[in-house]
């Protein structure tokens, strides 16, 4: 509906994009708005749709079958991650008005700058790579990823790269993305900076809060970005990068072996109709419900306590060098995102840890696997909420949100089986009130 509201059926092309062509996100968004585009009658759907996928895959089928406007066929030696230089990040692109010359130019640059004949000592990917792997090494593995305001998407690109790329066999670089800055006194000693500076449209107190950190000590890379389009050079040094990181950490950059275990239980909990929890609550109080695995229940008491006072002794398990992801299945309104940049900070100032802010399902195909698989430091705090009212997938018997809820479910399920530290608050409603009133208590149980 939110998407519904900003757009015009009549004059949108929606691009479907996957690899396999069979992730159950993309596939069930087609299908509605395919059904939308057909019951308005704006036209013929089939002239609306683009596929972008590999040769052979059930998207390709269906693409055809459908008669879409074009199937772009992806190159299937070139994982999702490092995907963006082909038809999968090129395409989109060039619809969206991205000077395709001059982007492939950037990244022609680094690439020739990159190229095996070129000394490593000279290398921009090796440098970076071999920093990222030898600081991960010595306990800084908390990328922290600081982009001027016109390129901060970028930094949604760059922790799937680094987080699935990297986190595994207990190892890995964990990237925090748009972490709001705090000052020096903020941080622990697990950290390498990262700028992405866009020259002419930097930010002060991005410049500023970057140099009260470098004269603190704490490791800083600056790229110098001379315009949104030279983001090409980025993307390639990045790729190459990270590969090499994984050389120096000392895993297999292109696997990415934890991303399954929370599809194949989705998929089992839909196969089940994705039906509701039915396990008691470990705490509840004014319409939020706490849940937790065997592991992080032991460690809490609920007895006679405060919601505050549950999280309390939740936080009080981080040490130094722990991070916390907030993962969030809720509506990412701009209140959302706000209230979970605010949770953030107080954690962050409180713990001195590094924090994470995830909408799900999204981030299952990114940071998921180093969460699952990476370092075992992740204190996880996953928010849902109900979902109604909620909206049907069109030729399948469940809804939305119960493949939102089955998909949580799932991720909750691993991470606990990974025996990671999880707490499951359950928000009644929307959402929105019982996110103020979470604020409130994780506020109270860092005072």
């Amino acid at each position: 509906r939110t998407v519904e509201r900003k757009v015009d059926l009549t004059h949108t092309v929606f691009i479907v994009s996957s690899k396999s062509g069979t992730t159950l996100e993309p596939n069930i968004l087609m299908d509605y708005f395919w059904d939308r585009v057909e019951k308005e009658k704006k036209g013929s759907a089939a002239s609306r749709f683009i596929a972008i996928t590999d040769p052979g895959s059930q998207l390709e089928r269906i693409a055809k079958e459908r008669h879409f406007r074009h199937v772009f066929q992806g190159n299937p030696a070139i994982g999702g991650r490092y995907s963006v230089l082909s038809v999968f990040g090129l395409v989109p692109a060039a619809i969206s008005g991205v000077d395709a010359a001059r982007f492939l130019e950037s990244a022609a640059r680094m690439l020739r700058s990159c190229d095996r004949h070129v000394p490593p000592e000279q290398n921009p990917g090796v440098l970076l790579g071999a920093a990222l792997g030898t600081l991960a090494k010595s306990g800084r593995d908390k990328v922290t990823i600081i982009a001027s305001p016109q390129i901060a998407d970028f930094g949604a690109w760059l922790e799937q790269l680094l987080a699935e790329s990297t986190g595994k066999q207990g190892k890995g670089l964990i990237p925090v993305d748009a972490e709001p800055l705090g000052s020096p006194s903020s941080y622990g000693h697990d950290r390498v900076f990262a700028y992405l500076r866009l020259d002419g449209e930097f930010d002060a107190h991005q410049d500023d809060a970057v140099t009260a950190l470098e004269k603190a000590g704490q490791p800083v890379l600056r790229f110098a970005i001379a315009d949104p389009n030279d983001t090409g050079q980025e993307f390639f040094r990045w790729e190459m990068a990270t590969a090499i990181a994984g050389a120096v950490i000392g895993i297999n950059p292109f696997n990415q072996p934890d991303v399954e275990a929370s599809k194949v239980k989705t998929r089992a909990l839909m196969k089940d109709g994705a039906k509701a929890a039915t396990e008691a609550a470990l705490f509840s109080d004014n319409g939020i419900k706490l849940y937790a695995g065997a592991q992080t229940s032991g460690m809490l008491k609920t007895r006679g306590n405060s919601l505050s006072g549950v999280l309390k002794q939740f936080f009080a398990a981080t040490r130094p060098g722990d991070y916390c992801a907030l993962l969030a299945y809720l509506n990412p309104t701009s209140n959302v995102g706000h209230a979970l940049q605010q949770i953030r900070s107080k954690i962050r100032n409180s713990k001195k840890i590094a924090t994470c802010a995830e909408i799900g399902p999204r981030f299952l195909h990114s940071t998921g696997q180093a969460y699952k698989g990476g370092p075992n430091t992740g204190v996880f705090l996953q928010i849902t909420s109900d979902y109604e009212p909620d909206l049907p997938v069109p030729g399948q018997s469940y809804s939305f949100g119960k493949v939102i809820e089955a998909t949580a479910r799932g991720d909750f399920e691993v991470l606990n089986e990974r025996g990671r530290r999880a707490l499951h608050v359950h928000l009644a409603g929307d959402g929105a009130s019982g996110l103020t009133k979470l604020e409130q208590a994780i506020s109270d149980a860092l005072a």
